[in-house]
């Protein structure tokens, strides 16, 4: 597999392929001039190395994501790839090959004040890629490294900007205003910012606790003023269903007669009014009778024997 880091060149076969062909041809040729012309063999056999050698050197190959930096005397003349390409070998050097492909690099801030005085430590995802591989080579010395310590001087700096709420509750915006930084900071060295992502944030464990027992004491507070709310909208239906009851008293007794028929329903049942309903609701004679009902299904229940 061909590596293409900055400043590693990536192994040839084609390169040896061809040094090895030379190599196995000259020594054909000069295999029968060995025993007549000893020193012509051996001239034959060097030229053919030195040919094998200078191929070696001078045919390169790259990767359809692989760019090479050529330089002719320590000057830029151009950048190769893909496919095969030559060099003019000692008058023409490689010293960089650009991957053009899109990195995923983790960058992180450790520890890192917030803007209210929170340290935190942060995790991240950048996304990046060389689109100029002239720019990537000739503007800085490392554009994979240099491209990481600017996102992670970014993210210092995004933090130290905002308030732990923002951080843990508007992680998009953040996300946003640290690709901006950071293009602007790595896009005079041919790179392009893809995205960048927050992907854990880590506080303190005291403050993970007091943020616990807060986010507790507000759930509770909700379900007060939500049981509380309920007991209103309850209120204002009796209220409602007294006054329609207070001007019509056939309903109201049908009422207390169905409120009769729904606690009888189980065997053995025996309810009990206070004697303000039975003036109101005219239920004397009605609780006479369950009662003498339930009395009745008492007696009627079989009882069991003794053992």
């Amino acid at each position: 597999m061909q590596e293409s880091m900055p400043g590693r060149s990536p192994a040839s076969p084609l390169a040896s392929v061809l040094f090895l062909l030379i190599i196995v041809v000259g020594f054909f040729i000069g295999l029968p001039l060995f025993s007549s012309n000893f020193q012509l063999a051996v001239t034959l056999w060097v030229i053919f190395f030195l040919l094998a050698l200078l191929v070696s050197i001078s045919v390169h190959t790259a990767a359809e994501w692989d760019r090479a930096t050529v330089l002719r005397l320590g000057k830029f003349a151009r950048i190769s790839g893909p496919g095969i390409f030559f060099i003019i070998p000692v008058f023409e050097t490689i010293p960089y090959w650009i991957d053009l492909r899109t990195m995923s690099v983790p960058i992180k801030a450790e520890q890192t004040l917030t803007k209210d005085s929170v340290p935190v430590s942060v995790e991240a995802i950048l996304f990046f890629r060389v689109i100029n591989a002239k720019m990537a080579s000739l503007a800085v010395a490392d554009y994979y490294n240099s491209g990481i310590l600017a996102a992670q001087t970014a993210l210092r700096d995004i933090i130290g900007k905002s308030e732990l709420s923002t951080v843990l509750s508007e992680r998009e915006n953040i996300d946003e205003a640290l690709k901006v930084v950071i293009s602007k900071r790595v896009s005079p060295w041919g790179i392009e910012v893809i995205s960048v992502e927050m992907r854990d944030v880590i506080i303190p464990e005291n403050l993970q606790n007091a943020m616990s027992q807060k986010a507790q004491s507000e759930r509770e507070r909700e379900s007060r003023v939500i049981l509380g709310d309920s007991e209103r909208i309850i209120a204002d239906s009796f209220r409602q269903a007294a006054e329609k009851y207070r001007d019509n008293p056939m309903a109201l007794h049908l009422r207390a007669m169905n409120m009769l028929f729904e606690g009888l329903k189980e065997k053995g049942a025996l309810m009990i009014v206070p004697s303000s309903a039975l003036d109101s609701m005219n239920l004397g004679t009605l609780s006479g009778l369950a009662s003498l009902g339930g009395e009745r299904l008492n007696q009627d229940k079989p009882k069991n024997p003794k053992k």
